[in-house]
């Protein structure tokens, strides 16, 4: 390792007195030159929106559940319409005698034929018959007990009658959702991890060129950690800058896609608005990315000067 020449020795250790806090800011403050501040700008950016993708799933799933926590369906499947009709009165009855039963109603022929219109094409009740429908909101959650007493309960009245709980229809979106929810929270650890290695990568970098300085600032009394902490503020800068840009950036996504997703006008997306704990979460995502930055430049410059001096 090349070292300075004796006179410069000499005249470093005439100036110990100088002081170690001094000495350190004989370092360049460099800010991370090039397309640094960009790159954590665009990682930010991306950590957002996936994010704020992974906390409107959570958001959907949770309302879901708990709008259809206590729903069932019950259907009368007769292909007969006089004996259909007499079993849909008989079990709408039943059920409203029902202790465990808070409300009942009995869905309208003409809005399941409105239902059934694009898939049937307007073919009439004679032509496909269509089972009658009857909607069930009980006093609990909708468990295999409660519904194991409503088939009981509609078994002598209305014996082509089945109970489905509603949120067994959708078993499979709720399966997909915390897929996507795990991918979010696989993507936010990812860029995470990618931001970090860009920090060391930038922080390694400066402290090469800055390597005379650094052997000099040594000799002048400077420790490992007074130098890193120059270093340590320069990366925290750039990593700040660069987080407002990402953030500014993915909300800007987040609103678009938002809009968008709530001109669907579907029930089920609308229970996936952020709340202000969401939003609290999403601004705090620039703040750990520079503490992220901070951290991994600190260690990378300290393990660096261990292995330099």
């Amino acid at each position: 390792m090349k070292r300075p020449p004796v006179l410069a020795r000499a005249v470093a250790r005439s100036l110990v007195p100088f002081g170690g806090e001094r000495a350190a800011a004989l370092v360049p403050h460099a800010r991370l030159a090039g397309p640094m501040p960009w790159v954590i700008a665009i990682m930010v950016a991306l950590t957002v929106i996936a994010g704020a993708g992974g906390l409107a799933l959570s958001n959907l799933a949770d309302s879901a559940r708990t709008e259809l926590s206590g729903a069932a369906t019950v259907q009368i499947v007769e292909p007969l319409a006089a004996e259909r009709d007499r079993q849909t009165r008989a079990a709408a009855r039943a059920l409203a005698g029902s202790r465990d039963v808070a409300a009942v109603r009995v869905v309208p022929q003409t809005e399941l034929d409105a239902l059934l219109d694009p898939w049937l094409g307007g073919a009439g009740d004679e032509a496909v018959p269509v089972p009658a429908l009857i909607d069930v909101e009980l006093r609990g959650p909708a468990t295999a007990q409660r519904l194991a007493a409503l088939r009981r309960s509609l078994a002598a009245v209305a014996p082509a009658a089945r109970v489905d709980a509603q949120s067994a229809w959708l078993g499979p979106v709720f399966t997909a959702i915390s897929s996507l929810q795990w991918l979010a929270i696989a993507l936010v650890v990812l860029l995470a991890l990618t931001s970090a290695a860009a920090v060391w990568l930038a922080a390694r970098s400066a402290l090469g060129g800055n390597r005379g300085t650094i052997e000099i600032v040594h000799l002048l009394g400077g420790t490992d950690a007074q130098i890193a902490r120059i270093f340590q503020r320069s990366v925290a800068f750039d990593a700040a800058a660069g987080g407002a840009v990402g953030l500014g950036l993915g909300l800007v996504a987040v609103v678009v896609l938002g809009r968008q997703f709530a001109a669907l006008g579907s029930g089920m997306v609308a229970g996936g608005g952020l709340g202000t704990i969401d939003w609290l979460l999403i601004a705090a995502i620039p703040v750990i990315g520079v503490m992220i930055a901070m951290l991994t430049a600190r260690l990378t410059v300290l393990g660096a000067l261990r292995r330099m001096l």
